[in-house]
């Protein structure tokens, strides 16, 4: 891809908004997972070593006062210790990896075919539904976590997890995706495409499938799985370079962390003709982005909500992590086209 920008203003971004991340009070759940993501994706692209030193003190204190429950949804911050792993070769943050795969394969709950039931807390909350969110949580922190153990049975699970994703979420006709499924009641509940379900979706497609070979079946639904979601979404633009939050309701506001992780799976995903679309995101994103850091019009954490009122309602005017953290992964990704 061929994207005009000034590489002095992406590194001021990038190191804003991760400035201003490590001043957010977060806990060990998902919000602080994809954020802390974000800074791993800075990290390993500037080796800016404060990155790294913050997160290995935060993570330290939480580590000495004690770590939550694991869920599909505490298991995000599985990426960050994968992370920290491989910058300082201690093994207590791969340890605590290793725990958290544990879970994910031996005890989180599952349903039909092996599918991951999406948890936000030991509690059953949504029994047998599987959400679009689980792709980042989970299923793309076990393929990354199969690769370094080189353990073939992980990988076809984490296979699994993606290829029964697309088939209960993934709606053929638009090659987009809705935000759950319900196995019990065998729908998609309200039946909405929410922008950060594609998000999800289309980033851990596009960088989950660099951890398999290109000859595997489960690599070819995955590849092609993103190849429809992305040209179904691409007509869903808006003139201001966003994606909304009902990615086809032009009455749905615009939101700014589905756009960073659907512009960054078309960065990753690399087809010369999408360029125009992740340079208008990108102009877009970074008119989102505050002096200080905060990534702006990101809406607030969202289940499967009843009716199209409740998405349009969700409020958007809060700092979130998952904001923070994909808007770091999107700016990362667009300077790493230049190698």
């Amino acid at each position: 891809m061929k994207l005009t920008y000034d590489r002095e203003r992406l590194l001021t971004a990038i190191d804003n908004v991760v400035k201003k991340t490590m001043s957010m009070d977060m806990t060990w759940e998902w919000p602080c997972g994809v954020a802390f993501y974000g800074i791993c994706r800075a990290y390993e692209y500037t080796k800016n070593q404060e990155y790294l030193d913050f997160l290995i003190k935060w993570v330290d204190e939480y580590i000495d006062l004690g770590l939550p429950p694991w869920t599909v949804n505490t298991c995000a911050m599985g990426h960050a210790m994968l992370t920290l792993y491989e910058a300082t070769d201690d093994k207590k943050y791969f340890d605590i990896a290793l725990s958290k795969l544990d879970y994910l394969r031996n005890k989180a709950p599952r349903f039909g075919e092996g599918v991951l039931q999406h948890t936000v807390s030991v509690n059953n909350d949504f029994p047998e539904q599987a959400w679009c969110d689980t792709l980042f949580m989970a299923a793309y922190f076990m393929i990354r976590m199969g690769r370094k153990l080189e353990d073939e049975e992980l990988i076809a699970d984490a296979c699994n997890q993606y290829c029964k994703h697309i088939e209960y979420l993934q709606d053929k006709a638009t090659g987009l995706f809705y935000h759950g499924y319900n196995n019990i009641t065998g729908d998609h509940m309200s039946g909405f495409y929410w922008g950060r379900a594609n998000a999800w979706a289309a980033y851990t497609l596009s960088s989950g499938k660099n951890y398999i070979n290109y000859l595997y079946p489960a690599f070819m639904e995955m590849d092609c799985s993103l190849r429809d979601l992305l040209a179904g979404v691409k007509s869903l633009q808006t003139k201001g370079g966003l994606f909304r939050t009902i990615l086809d309701d032009e009455e749905s506001y615009e939101e700014v962390s589905a756009t960073c992780g659907i512009a960054a799976a078309m960065v990753k995903n690399n087809n010369p003709l999408h360029t125009k679309y992740v340079q208008k995101a990108l102009d877009g994103v970074l008119e989102n982005i505050t002096a200080d850091g905060r990534v702006l019009n990101v809406s607030g954490g969202t289940a499967v909500m009843k009716d199209r009122e409740g998405y349009r309602n969700v409020p958007k005017n809060w700092i979130q992590g998952w904001g923070q953290g994909l808007a770091l992964a999107f700016l990362v990704a667009v300077l790493e086209t230049e190698n």
